[in-house]
């Protein structure tokens, strides 16, 4: 009766308009008010949900909210994981035959036959690659072998695609800390050996001879790497005669030049000037790489979006923040803190990441990295042809949100620039060893011997 009652006063005081609709749209919208309300708090609830995931995924991955302060546990921040596309996602009789796998797998396990057991994973995430519980299992028998680098890898993986897996997560707590010191551990084996290379005086005939080559060995790779098919000793003419190869690509020989330019720019300009790297510079790199290819995108950000493999840089009009924010980090106290091959790989990471050119990321990119090593008094690197798929492997890895593995692979070829210096600059007997002679154990990092 109350109700009644406070519908039909709200009929005769809101006028005749309605023409006795009021009570029905009243009780309507009451109706309508009791069914909604209870999902306030759950709307409430999966908002909090969705908040805890992201500030675990942020804690995780190294996000805006918390940052690691060592820094090859860093991955991209969160931000970036809503630019990634989506990757075609495995049939229903694919994840059936994964899970399958996954079952034989651990069968396999519990009868000891550990190998087999392996197969059966790597089978199952062949067939769906963002399988959880494979690649944490996967990951697990990797750990009991020893392979606590790949093992953080596999829970690095399965966290970034399910950021709340109980065993995932301990897991990679396990983990973490090992691979952190073993990180470290590298990079003081490389540091040691910058230490042996600065130690040799900088009039040693030799090393003048070696770090002469490596600067038309670095041209040669960095273009062939993008399939220019010019030949090291015709990259060696065109650079020092400027005289064009008959028969060759016009277009081949530009770019070579472009990047003799650029790291003529380079030596000459920025190498004094730590720490004030502008987009201006990096613009100025990209001006000279692309330069005689392509002048008119030379030293331009490009005005149309692109797309490189599985990866979806950011559109144009974002290219100015981008480049600000990272000029801005490339100046920052925290990189700085970084260790040198740390720091450039990152450098290069993240400008290529970016892709703000048409063409010549990659050259750029990689007389960045440059940049940022001899800055810090190391000599700078070469990625060979040879490493391409490798190299391009580890950014695509960076790219799904682990970039160690690429620091890594950076930080191998600093060793293996290292080690072809020290060689060559270094006077040995002529001969062969004695019969006494008893083979060096600390020599497992040097370059081996091809025939």
């Amino acid at each position: 009766m109350g109700l009644i009652t406070a519908l039909e006063v709200w009929r005769y005081t809101s006028g005749r308009a309605l023409c006795g609709w009021g009570p029905l749209l009243c009780l309507l919208l009451g109706s309508l008010l009791a069914l909604l309300l209870p999902l306030v708090g759950v709307e409430e609830q999966c908002c909090g949900t969705l908040k805890g995931l992201a500030l675990l995924r942020c804690q995780l991955w190294g996000g805006v909210i918390q940052h690691s302060s060592h820094s090859t546990s860093l991955t991209v921040p969160s931000t970036v994981f809503d630019l990634l596309p989506l990757k075609p996602k495995p049939s229903p009789e694919n994840k059936f035959e994964a899970k399958a796998a996954l079952q034989q797998a651990l069968e396999m396990k519990k009868q000891g036959k550990r190998e087999k057991a392996q197969k059966l994973l790597v089978h199952a995430l062949n067939m769906n690659p963002d399988f959880v519980e494979a690649l944490t299992e996967l990951g697990t028998i990797l750990e009991e072998e020893k392979d606590v680098i790949q093992a953080d890898h596999l829970y690095s993986k399965a966290l970034a695609i399910s950021p709340c897996n109980e065993k995932a997560l301990v897991s990679r707590d396990r983990t973490l800390p090992l691979v952190a010191e073993l990180d470290q551990r590298y990079f003081s084996v490389i540091d040691s050996k910058v230490r042996r290379l600065m130690s040799i005086p900088k009039g040693n005939s030799a090393l003048r001879r070696v770090m002469e080559e490596t600067y038309y060995h670095h041209i040669y790779h960095t273009v062939a790497i993008e399939g220019n098919t010019l030949t090291l000793s015709e990259i060696r003419h065109i650079i020092d005669t400027r005289y064009a190869v008959p028969g060759k690509s016009l277009q081949e020989q530009n770019e070579v030049i472009g990047v003799d330019s650029a790291m003529t720019y380079i030596n000459s300009t920025l190498l004094s000037r730590v720490g004030s790297v502008t987009i201006n510079d990096i613009l100025e790199i990209h001006r000279r790489v692309l330069g005689h290819a392509d002048p008119v995108e030379a030293g331009r950000l490009r005005a149309t979006q692109v797309f490189v493999g599985h990866h979806i840089p950011p559109h144009p009009r974002d290219l100015e923040r981008h480049m600000t924010e990272l000029v801005q980090w490339l100046n920052s106290e925290e990189a700085f803190s970084l260790h040198p091959v740390e720091f450039a790989a990152l450098a290069h990471y993240k400008l290529v990441y970016v892709h703000p050119f048409s063409d010549g990321n990659g050259r750029t990119s990689r007389l960045l990295m440059n940049l940022v090593l001899m800055q810090a008094r190391y000599p700078p690197i070469t990625i060979r042809k040879e490493q391409r798929a490798e190299y391009y492997g580890a950014l695509d890895t960076a790219n799904e949100g682990d970039v160690r593995p690429f620091i890594r692979f950076v930080a191998k070829c600093t060793e293996i620039t290292l080690d072809t210096l020290l060689i060559a600059s270094t006077e040995h007997a002529v001969g062969l060893p004695g019969a006494g002679h008893q083979p060096r154990t600390d020599c497992e990092n040097t370059i081996p011997v091809h025939n």
